[in-house]
């Protein structure tokens, strides 16, 4: 159970985050500069001359696999690349195709399997993992290093997986990123999170009392936003022990009993709703992160049919596209997640490692 009396009690809430969690969570904009130099380190722009006939996101369970779906979602079906997401290299892999691989586990033997066959094969690789191990060895001399360099806990580094895709999506000249401007807005987001900030100014804790003592559901608007309700989902379980719902909209109106339910759940304003009413413990969360015509239709649809629904999405006054909405929305779901583990009184760690250079 939350006690929300933590939340404000910045002196309690560092004295229960013996493992720095709060501070690993506003490391987002850190991780993105460190890939940022790393990619330029490892002359990342140059590792292809052509256009691929196939682009492969290859990684194990853990933090990268709804990092890779949202990439991929990112690109969209207008993408003139074929992109799969795998966790292991597909056979048919060969040297016109370009291999991201993500993994915090340098020795994970299948996934140094998967990228010895790809280098095999001829492929171009780019290797987002630590650089000692099993995993790095299996393609020395033959993969661009773009390691982890900011030591955060495996379940909190989207933001290194995520901008170091972009950066090879740019590469590709699939699309442009400004990672210096993606690190301020992160870095931005970080400081109103910050543990002073009292509830009512804070975005993270005001998160934790839409999600606390609920079960949520993340209903995504359309393929990318739900692929990050799946980052979300997997966070919240990592570090608050929340389980969660994950689907697209499109797919939940399909589901005819929850969505029934869902319809019935009251705001979080709503002083009235009868406490013994059993639909009280779901929460309904509408993501969304693109801010094109279909995005937006399916919005309005979703909460003329769920009036109870919260619309989760990133919003500043200046304009934002969907690379920088997705990414705080999906680090907004790591500081909530860390808060509410810390003011419910769970464990921290939960056995993750740090992940970093060593």
């Amino acid at each position: 159970m939350l006690d929300d009396s933590i939340l404000d009690d910045q002196q309690r809430l560092f004295a229960l985050d013996t493992e720095g969690l709060l501070r690993s969570a506003a490391l987002a904009g850190a991780q993105v500069r460190s890939v940022a130099n790393s990619a330029s380190e490892a002359g990342l722009d140059e590792f292809v001359t052509e256009r691929p006939r196939a682009l492969v996101l290859l990684s194990r369970a853990g933090v990268g696999t709804a990092a890779c779906r949202s990439l991929a979602a990112l690109l969209g079906p207008s993408c003139p690349v074929p992109v799969v997401v795998t966790e292991v290299i597909p056979s048919w892999v060969g040297p016109l195709d370009v291999v991201f691989a993500y993994g915090t586990d340098g020795g994970d033997k299948v996934l140094a399997e998967s990228l010895e066959l790809a280098g095999r094969r001829g492929a171009s690789i780019v290797l987002a993992a630590p650089e000692e191990g099993p995993v790095a060895a299996s393609v020395a001399g033959r993969a661009r290093s773009v390691p982890p360099r900011v030591p955060v806990p495996e379940g909190l580094g989207f933001a290194h997986v995520f901008t170091a895709g972009l950066r090879v999506f740019q590469a590709l000249g699939l699309l442009s990123v400004d990672t210096e401007a993606l690190a301020d807005a992160l870095d931005e987001q970080a400081a109103a999170a910050h543990p002073r900030n009292e509830t009512p100014e804070n975005p993270a804790k005001k998160l934790v009392l839409r999600l606390a003592d609920r079960v949520p559901l993340l209903w995504g608007v359309d393929e990318l936003s739900t692929a990050l309700g799946e980052h979300g989902a997997y966070v919240l379980g990592c570090y608050a022990g929340v389980p969660c719902d994950v689907s697209s909209y499109a797919q939940a109106v399909n589901r005819r009993s929850l969505h029934g339910a869902a319809s019935a759940v009251g705001s979080e304003t709503d002083l009235f709703a009868d406490p013994e009413d059993t639909t009280a413990a779901l929460r309904v969360l509408l993501l969304t992160v693109r801010t094109d015509e279909r995005a937006l239709l399916t919005e309005r649809m979703a909460t003329g049919a769920l009036p109870g629904a919260d619309v989760l999405s990133p919003s500043e006054t200046r304009e934002q596209d969907a690379i920088l909405r997705s990414a705080l929305l999906a680090v907004g779901f790591d500081m909530a997640a860390v808060y509410l583990g810390l003011a419910s009184g769970l464990p921290e760690g939960h056995g993750r490692s740090m992940v970093a250079a060593r």
